[in-house]
């Protein structure tokens, strides 16, 4: 079973992920894993961590001469900022750390701080929120990098992009070849792919940035390629929708999770929501009049393309503070403020595609199986004549 896990601390010495139960024979290169980090750090409304960080994946285990072995990949990206705070957060205590400490005593509302002090009797957030803080999608994304090399070798892609930042929205679908093109950009602003409603959205980040506030969005990830049957009707926890909903929503400042056109088909009777059925006898395949659905139905994938979309309120650390409480005194205060962004709904779609890539790998090994990727591939493609001879 594919397994991932990641360590580390927003201002700690490093990040780390773990992928286990990946079989052997995938090619990975640095490249392609560092250009999802560059793509994660992308965006108008990113703060000034990303000036610091030029973020590079070691790959310490699992990958020899560019290829997968089978036992479990290890990966770690440095934190460059470290240096500045290797005296307020060391590894073992000595006479004196305590004060060059950089306590955190004013919860941000909406932030984990509170929450997660009460939970550990913390009177200080500052390790509370050196964990809950979004700079832990930086192993999430290298460890979504690995799961998309195993994809790709069966031709499947996952991409995403933005459409919504505040009030402003795309009012139409975007075409699978615009987000090829998207993806393949050397400077992003906000991830659209309609140019005017991009520049829409910049002016709501410029009104946020002149206002000392924060804005959120949409974004939406698309997996394309991938062949009906993944993910099970039989059980709860083995609905492939269940399963990319938790990985989405679980995305630092992701609120909720849509697959498909969820709510407009809420706000409709049947007839207009679901998608028709068809069959392409020249391709001997069964098709569909639309994808209202996502790509899922029953909880499986249906063969059209995955469409998952997350919900994104805005980050919680605002240079104008808002109302809140000192542990310490317990007298009203100002929140904390920590050096923080604007706007990051571009990469959190990146950090999306991450999940959904993770989640989708999982669901091909469960299926197809293989402790080498010929075994899978030899699996996969018996797999695909059986639904061509259906």
């Amino acid at each position: 079973m594919l397994r991932f896990e990641t360590a580390g601390e927003s201002h700690g010495q490093c990040l780390v992920a773990t992928v286990t139960g990946l079989p052997a024979g995938i090619p990975v290169t640095l490249e392609a894993v560092n250009r999802e980090l560059w793509r994660r750090q992308q965006g108008f409304g990113r703060g000034g961590r990303m000036k610091i960080e030029t973020d590079e994946v070691e790959i310490v285990a699992g990958v020899r001469r560019s290829l997968t072995i089978g036992s479990p990949i290890a990966l770690l990206v440095q934190n460059k900022d470290w240096q500045n705070w290797a005296e307020a957060l060391p590894v073992e205590d000595s006479e004196g750390a305590g004060s060059k400490s950089k306590p955190v005593t004013r919860p941000r509302p909406g932030h984990a701080d509170l929450a997660g002090a009460l939970k550990y009797n913390f009177r200080d957030a500052r390790y509370i929120l050196e964990r809950a803080s979004a700079r832990e999608t930086t192993a999430r994304v290298a460890a979504g990098a690995i799961a998309k090399a195993f994809l790709g070798e069966f031709g499947i892609q996952v991409l995403s992009h933005v459409v919504a930042v505040g009030p402003v929205k795309l009012e139409r679908s975007a075409r699978w070849e615009e987000l090829v093109a998207l993806s393949a950009r050397r400077e992003v602003l906000l991830g659209c792919v309609d140019g005017p409603t991009e520049a829409a959205m910049k002016a709501v980040v410029d009104e946020a940035y002149r206002t000392g506030d924060t804005v959120g969005g949409v974004f939406e990830v698309v997996a394309h390629g991938v062949p009906p049957g993944l993910g099970s009707h039989v059980s709860w926890d083995s609905r492939l929708d269940g399963k990319l909903a938790q990985a989405v929503v679980s995305i630092q400042a992701v609120k909720g999770v849509e697959i498909g056109h969820a709510a407009e088909a809420a706000a409709s009777f049947g007839s207009a929501v679901q998608d028709t059925i068809h069959y392409d006898a020249a391709g001997r395949r069964f098709t569909r009049g639309s994808n209202r659905a996502g790509g899922l139905e029953g909880g499986m994938t249906n063969g059209e393309d995955v469409v998952v979309r997350g919900f994104l309120k805005p980050i919680s650390t605002l240079r104008r503070p808002l109302e809140s409480v000192d542990l310490i005194t317990r007298e009203p205060s100002l929140a904390a403020y920590e050096r923080s962004d604007v706007c990051v709904v571009p990469a959190a779609g990146v950090v999306g595609e991450a999940m959904v890539a993770l989640v989708l790998a999982q669901c091909m090994l469960d299926k197809f199986g293989g402790d080498a990727l010929a075994e899978t591939k030899r699996n996969f493609d018996g797999y695909l004549q059986q639904v061509r001879a259906f």
